[in-house]
């Protein structure tokens, strides 16, 4: 599912989008640092700030990510589950680094913090056509 055309949107470039929703059906949604590659069909997001994200997922686990290409300005979006969340050990480890350096190119090292990854199983991967890509309305 995840192919190596889509990598480059998940380097953390162009910050991502998670849309979560409520019990009650109201949507959430939550700029991203990071949406980490664990494997073809596993994604982990770095959680430093998911308070509302994190009540949400504990009722209901599905959700939607937009990612951005930083080339091409190509938008995806990922129909995701998860599954689990770790917040010790090498896949935490890693994406602490990665964000450490996200942090320090924007300037941010004090307000990034890595508190726990977030693992999501893949359902879908779609790119957005340019018709459906918002910026094609401007």
């Amino acid at each position: 599912m995840i192919s190596e055309e889509l990598m480059p949107a998940l380097q953390g470039i162009v910050p991502a989008w998670i849309v979560t929703t409520s019990d009650d059906n109201v949507p959430n949604c939550t700029c991203i640092s990071q949406v980490y590659p664990v494997d073809e069909n596993h994604v982990a997001l770095s959680n430093q700030f998911f308070s509302k994200t994190f009540r949400n997922l504990q009722s209901n686990p599905h959700a939607v990510v937009q990612v951005i290409h930083p080339a091409d300005i190509g938008m995806w979006l990922l129909e995701i589950e998860h599954v689990r969340t770790e917040s010790d050990g090498p896949l935490f480890d890693e994406m602490d680094m990665q964000l450490a350096a996200i942090a320090s190119m924007s300037n941010m090292e004090d307000v990034f913090k890595l508190q726990s990854a977030y693992v999501f199983k893949v359902h879908s991967v779609t790119q957005l056509s340019e018709a459906q890509h918002p910026a094609a309305t401007l």
